[in-house]
């Protein structure tokens, strides 16, 4: 089956496309909603970081800039700009019901367009989630936080085994941080064909929360 995946830039839209790939589905584009050419929703990813992501995981991009007033109509437009490229179905990294929508919100939206929701993540365990995305070899760092869940020093911090054990230890904290409490950019995993590295960021808080500001990036091929 043909489909198009969402992406952010995050590790669990990248999980749901690799476990995509995995299941035998043929992800011919990935869908990524922007706040402005230059970033992306949520996370405030740089589009060129972004470029970066999809070159090393070779897959073209499809990019809307969208508002909350229309991020909805625009969502649809594009997903039957790929039905009618004989697209059938919308891969999301969803684990638990999208923040900030209806219930089922997902189901309505690809109900309307025709297309067929696939959520490999949905309803799993999110510590055996975070667990099987470190063990498959990817790489993903801190890019934003709830600052009154987690303070700056996690910006820039590595999702790895350490990473899981602080975190646990914290109360009420989603080791995937489904209650927002943070948000993340992959920068390598077995899907990449370059690895991306962060060489120079900066800590910034605004309207209390963290974000990991990008200010330069470098990408090697892999041998």
């Amino acid at each position: 089956m043909k489909v198009v995946a969402a992406w952010s830039g995050g590790k669990d839209g990248c999980s749901a496309y690799y476990k995509a790939l995995k299941e035998g589905f043929e992800v011919v584009s990935l869908l990524t909603s922007m706040q402005s050419e230059a970033k992306t929703n949520f996370h405030g990813i740089r589009s060129d970081l972004l470029d970066a992501q999809v070159q090393a995981i070779e897959v073209p991009v499809f990019k809307q800039v969208t508002t909350p007033e229309t991020y909805e109509q625009l969502f649809k437009e594009a997903l039957l700009h790929f039905k009618a490229q004989g697209v059938e179905g919308l891969v999301t990294g969803d684990i638990y019901e999208v923040g900030g929508h209806e219930e089922r919100w997902l189901e309505r939206v690809c109900r309307e367009v025709g297309l067929k929701p696939i959520r490999p993540l949905w309803q799993a365990n999110t510590t055996e989630l975070f667990k099987e995305f470190v063990a498959a070899g990817f790489k993903a760092i801190v890019v934003r936080t709830n600052l009154s869940i987690l303070g700056e020093e996690w910006l820039g911090k590595q999702l790895d085994a350490d990473f899981l054990s602080e975190i646990q230890k914290m109360p009420n904290v989603d080791p995937c941080g489904e209650g927002g409490e943070y948000h993340t950019i992959v920068t390598d995993g077995p899907i990449f064909k370059n690895r991306i590295q962060l060489t120079e960021t900066k800590p910034l808080s605004i309207n209390g929360f963290g974000s990991l500001e990008i200010l330069n990036f470098t990408v090697t091929p892999k041998k």
